[in-house]
C-alpha cells in the first residue's frame, strides 16, 4: 500500500488531497504514476506534467520508493 499526497489541479481531478494505491514496494516513481493513472483516469492527463517527490526531495521516474517513504505528486506552479 502506498499513500501519495497530491496537490492543486491534480487533487481536484482526483477528488482528494491524498490517495492510497495498492502497489508493492519497493517500486519506482514510474510504477506509482502508472498505478495512479489506472486508479484515477480523470487525473491521468494532468499527471504527465507533474513532478514527484520522495521524502520532500524531487525524484525522477526511476527513483525507488520504499516502505515508509512520503511520496507526493506536484503539478507545476506559476505565479506572478
Amino acid at each position: 500500500m502506498l499513500n501519495i499526497l497530491i496537490f492543486a489541479g491534480l487533487a481536484e481531478a482526483a477528488g482528494a488531497s491524498a490517495v492510497r494505491l495498492e502497489i508493492g514496494l519497493p517500486a519506482t516513481v514510474a510504477d506509482a504514476k502508472r498505478a495512479f493513472a489506472a486508479a484515477y483516469p480523470a487525473a491521468a492527463e494532468r499527471l504527465a506534467s507533474c513532478f514527484a517527490a520522495i521524502n520532500q526531495e524531487y525524484a525522477d521516474d526511476d527513483a525507488v520508493i520504499r516502505p515508509g517513504d512520503e511520496v507526493a505528486f506536484l503539478p507545476p506552479v506559476s505565479g506572478g
